[in-house]
C-alpha cells in the first residue's frame, strides 16, 4: 500500500471519527424548531473540505443552510440542488459573488471554507456585515491580516469558531486534561507532527509538483474571483485544484500550516497557552525548485516558549523515526513529555507511557476543559448564547503563528525570535517584512466590506 493510499484511508477514518455526519435532515427541521429558533447559515466555498462541512451543518435541526457561494458554477449549482432536495423546497440560493451573500440581512452566520488566502479577507467582510463566522483552518497567509481580523471582530462583537475539529473529540480533551492536571508531572518538552507534501505527490496532473503550462480556465469558473487578493498568475490545470490551493505559496503556507494547525492547536490547548506562542524558532526545510508548488515540502523546526519549554514541530518524513522510537507510528499527532511519563494523542486514539492514565477520573476541583459535541455544534450553540467557542480567534491566531514563524525561519535560513506580547519579530526587520502580504487590486482599494485601511 503506497503512502498516498494509506493517507487517504486514514483521512476517511478521521472524518468519521470527528463527526463528518451523513446528510440526514431530521423531521423536526419543519417542526418546533422552524423557523424562528433556527440559525440561518451561508457557506462560502463548496468544493473539497467545504462539502464535508456542509454535511456536518445540515444534520442539525436548528440550522438552515440558505445560501452557497463558489467560483465554480457547477459546484454551487449541484450543491444547491442537492440541499434543496433534502429540504424539500427552494430554500437554498447559489451565488457567484460573496458580497451578495453578505448583503442578505436574513443570514446569521457564514462558514468560510475557501482556499486559505481568502479566509481572513472573507472573515473581515463577514464581521463588517454583522455575521458570525466559522473559519476553516489554517487562519490565513499573512499574520498582520489576522491582527486586523481581531480588531474587526472586537468592534463587531461577532462569534468566531476555528475549524480545527480536534478539540471537539473526547480523546484530545482527555489527553489535554491529563497534561493540565499534572498527571505526567512537570512538562519537559512537546512534539507535534503531521503529513508533509510527499503524501500528495501522486495527486497532481503533472507529478510531482504540478503543471506550469498555461491553459484556459474551464467554462463556468470565475478565475479572477478565485485569485482574489492573490497575485495574478496564468491558469494551469493544477493551479486551482485542492492540491494547488494547499501547496502554492500564493494561496497557502502548505501543510506546515494546513495540516500543522491540528497538532499545534492541541499542543497549545494542552499547555494552556492559547494566549501566547513560542518565542524562538530554528530549523530546516525543503522547498521544491520546480513545478507550481513552492511551499515548504518537509520540515524540522525547534521552538521554545518564553519559560524555556521546547517543542519540536515536524513533517511526517522527519517525524517517523522519531515517533516510532516510543510509540506505534501514526502520521500526525501531539506528544507531551513530563517528568513522570508521557501522553500522545492523534485521531486514532490516545497512547500513554502508563496504561493506567487512561482510566483516571478527574475530581470536581481539577481543570475540566470544555466538552463539545462537535465543532459545528459548539459554534451554533455559541451563536445562540453569544458565549466563547471552544476554538476562539485568539487560539487560532496564536497557534497559526507557530506555522508562520516556522515557515519564516526556514525561508530566511536563520533563527527567528518572536515577541508574543507585541506580536513582532525581534531584531530582524528584513524577516519581519516577509510576514506581510499585499492584496491584489481591486481588493487592496478602500472597499468598505474588505480592505479599507489594510495597506501598510
Amino acid at each position: 500500500m503506497n503512502r498516498r493510499t494509506a493517507t487517504r484511508r486514514s483521512f476517511l477514518k478521521m472524518s468519521a471519527a470527528l463527526g463528518a455526519a451523513p446528510w440526514i435532515v431530521p423531521s423536526s427541521v419543519f417542526g418546533a424548531n422552524a423557523p424562528s429558533n433556527r440559525v440561518n447559515v451561508a457557506h462560502l466555498g463548496v468544493g473539497g473540505r467545504a462539502s464535508a462541512l456542509i454535511g456536518m451543518f445540515v444534520q442539525h435541526d436548528d440550522v438552515q443552510i440558505v445560501a452557497l457561494c463558489d467560483c465554480f458554477r457547477n459546484r454551487r449549482e449541484d450543491m444547491r440542488e442537492k440541499l434543496n432536495a433534502k429540504y424539500g423546497g427552494d430554500v437554498v440560493k447559489a451565488y457567484a459573488d460573496f458580497r451578495e451573500v453578505l448583503a442578505r440581512d436574513d443570514i446569521d452566520a457564514v462558514v468560510i471554507a475557501t482556499p486559505d488566502h481568502w479566509h481572513v479577507p472573507l472573515a473581515v467582510a463577514a464581521a463588517r456585515a454583522g455575521k458570525d463566522m466559522y473559519v476553516e483552518k489554517p487562519l490565513g497567509v499573512s499574520m498582520p491580516w489576522a491582527e486586523r481580523l481581531r480588531s474587526e471582530l472586537k468592534t463587531a462583537r461577532r462569534v468566531f469558531q476555528y475549524g480545527t475539529q480536534q478539540r471537539s473529540a473526547a480523546r484530545f480533551r482527555v489527553a489535554c486534561e491529563l497534561v493540565r492536571n499534572g498527571y505526567i508531572g512537570e512538562i519537559q518538552r512537546v512534539e507535534a507532527w503531521c503529513p508533509d507534501m510527499s503524501t500528495q505527490f501522486d495527486g497532481f496532473t503533472v507529478k510531482p509538483y504540478g503543471s506550469t503550462e498555461p491553459s484556459e480556465p474551464p467554462e463556468g469558473f470565475d478565475y479572477d474571483m478565485w485569485l482574489g487578493p492573490a497575485p495574478e498568475k496564468p491558469y494551469t490545470v493544477d493551479r486551482c485544484t485542492p492540491l494547488g490551493a494547499y501547496h502554492i505559496y500564493d494561496y497557502a503556507l502548505g501543510f506546515i500550516a494546513g495540516w500543522g494547525a491540528h497538532p499545534l492547536d492541541i499542543a497549545q490547548w494542552g499547555l494552556g497557552r492559547d494566549h501566547t506562542s513560542p518565542v524562538y524558532y530554528a530549523g530546516t526545510g525543503e522547498i521544491p525548485a520546480g513545478g507550481l508548488c513552492d511551499s515548504v515540502e518537509s520540515w524540522d523546526v525547534h521552538c521554545e516558549y518564553e519559560d524555556g519549554l521546547p517543542m519540536r514541530f515536524m513533517g511526517s518524513r522527519v517525524a517517523e523515526p522519531v515517533v516510532s522510537a516510543y510509540r506505534k507510528w501514526v502520521d500526525h499527532g501531539t506528544t507531551f513529555f513530563g517528568s513522570d511519563g508521557w501522553v500522545s494523542v492523534d485521531r486514532s486514539g490516545m497512547v500513554t507511557s502508563d496504561p493506567r492514565l487512561a482510566d483516571i477520573k478527574l475530581t470536581p476541583n481539577e481543570v475540566h476543559l470544555k466538552v463539545s459535541a462537535g465543532q459545528e455544534r459548539d459554534f451554533i450553540d455559541c451563536v445562540k448564547s453569544r458565549e466563547e467557542t471552544i476554538n476562539p480567534l485568539e487560539s487560532a491566531i496564536r497557534s497559526d503563528a507557530i506555522s508562520h514563524l516556522s515557515d519564516l525561519a526556514i525561508r530566511v535560513n536563520r533563527p527567528i525570535r518572536w515577541d508574543p506580547r507585541r506580536e513582532r519579530v525581534d531584531g530582524d526587520r528584513r524577516a519581519a517584512r516577509r510576514l506581510w502580504r499585499s492584496l491584489r487590486a481591486p481588493w487592496n482599494l478602500k472597499k468598505p466590506m474588505i480592505t479599507e485601511g489594510w495597506e501598510a
